[in-house]
């Protein structure tokens, strides 16, 4: 501890540098005055909001807002601290000053430290995390109370119209997009149901016109035609047996009628064998008839398909939609309002005083034991013992009377007229 080794040095030492002590002191009292005056006070108000699960339980009716509430909460954070939304904030309530002191730049970035946005977890339902927030917080410092209350509010207002709107932004959206796929899907339907419809009648196919039909029906036709035949040949032969020999009046009424049935028996089955001579050219192309037919098919079903799992999502998007419209989705609900704060949060001016005093104090305590170490004397009795180990006989006090202090100054003067006259 240098020259300080017992409580009387410590007493001596602070007579000797009592000035500079202080002088120290009053100083750091003084400027920690200053500090404390221009402190501005600081004051928190917080909102509490809870964000309560939907009413509807998702086995009976399930949204469709994808995403865990932690995850939604972030996004809406990214946009309450946007820099266009923070600027509106600070025009609305004036923050800051109007004098121009501070840029936007510094206005947004202190707004954004000033509020403060935390989320408690829900409890876990088994091992795995769903990301559900059950109590957001909602904090802002300001120099005023009221204002603190105002900041707190407005963001914990923004917050819960920021989830209600895109909430229902986002089942409006799927709800739309599942409309669209479903419109889509029934035009394209109807479209491949025209074009075979086209084909069919091109190819000269009936609704039904497969290749099993068409053998069948020229089944019927050779059995029709084979039955014409016979009656051809039984009216051949009936005519063969017309008696000539009685009067040829009756003879060539009986040859007439026969010869108009066999026209008319072969007039039908001229048409029948026509009509299965073109069943018969159709059946020549019918493999690359039949694939196209079963590619038509296949594209209807599989179209069919997807407008049968588009419908069953457009309906669940719509329960979506009216659970969010009707407000029984997911709810932010205020549990405890911002409210005027009472004292600041920041430390009082008296305790911030007391604490630069004291500092001050040790400072000026500090110095004096520095300026004692660089300059080390014995100045006791006691200090030559306990540094040389030899004990003085006697210790003289050094007399300062007024022809010791004029002497000392004239041999103080007469040394520096001397050094004068050397370095001229």
């Amino acid at each position: 501890m240098g020259p300080i080794y017992s409580w009387n040095d410590f007493l001596d030492m602070t007579r000797r540098r009592m000035g500079l002590i202080l002088f120290v002191i009053l100083l750091g009292c003084m400027i920690s005055l200053v500090l404390v005056l221009r402190q501005v006070p600081v004051y928190r108000s917080s909102e509490v909001i809870q964000i309560e699960q939907p009413k509807i339980t998702d086995d009976l009716a399930r949204s469709t807002v994808a995403g865990s509430s932690a995850r939604r909460l972030q996004l809406i954070e990214q946009r309450l601290m946007a820099r266009g939304n923070v600027l509106k904030i600070i025009d609305k309530f004036e923050l800051f000053g109007t004098d121009g002191e501070l840029n936007s730049v510094q206005k947004v970035d202190l707004l954004r430290r000033a509020v403060s946005i935390a989320g408690v977890a829900a409890v876990r339902e088994g091992f795995a995390d769903d990301g559900a927030i059950a109590v957001l917080t909602i904090s802002a410092e300001m120099p005023t109370p009221e204002l603190a209350q105002a900041i707190a509010h407005e963001f914990a207002n923004q917050t819960r119209e920021l989830s209600i709107t895109r909430r229902r932004e986002q089942t409006a959206q799927t709800l739309e997009f599942f409309e669209e796929q479903q419109k889509a899907l029934t035009a394209e339907i109807s479209q491949v149901e025209n074009e075979l419809e086209l084909y069919r009648i091109e190819n000269n196919l009936s609704v039904t016109g497969g290749v099993d039909f068409r053998m069948n029906e020229i089944a019927s036709l050779n059995a029709s035609i084979l039955e014409l035949d016979r009656g051809i040949i039984a009216a051949q032969l009936a005519r063969t047996q017309i008696d000539r020999a009685a009067r040829p009046q009756t003879v060539a009424r009986a040859d007439k009628a026969i010869v108009a049935r066999l026209e008319t028996l072969q007039s039908q089955r001229e048409l029948l064998d026509k009509r299965r001579g073109v069943i018969r050219q159709t059946i020549q192309g019918s493999p690359e008839v039949e694939s196209d037919l079963s590619s038509f098919e296949r594209r209807i079903d599989r179209l069919q398909t997807q407008l049968d799992l588009v419908s069953a999502r457009k309906n669940q998007a719509e329960v979506g939609f009216s659970l969010e419209s009707g407000s029984q989705g997911e709810r932010m609900i205020t549990i405890e309002e911002a409210v005027v704060p009472e004292y600041p949060i920041s430390s009082s001016r008296k305790r911030r005083a007391a604490m630069g005093g004291i500092a001050s104090g040790i400072l000026a305590f500090v110095l004096a034991w520095v300026l004692e170490l660089r300059n080390p004397v014995i100045r006791t009795a006691r200090q030559m013992q306990r540094e040389t180990g030899l004990m003085p006989v006697v210790a003289i006090p050094e007399l300062k009377t007024r022809r010791f202090l004029l002497g000392r100054d004239k041999r103080r003067l007469a040394a520096k007229q001397r050094k004068e006259l050397q370095s001229s």
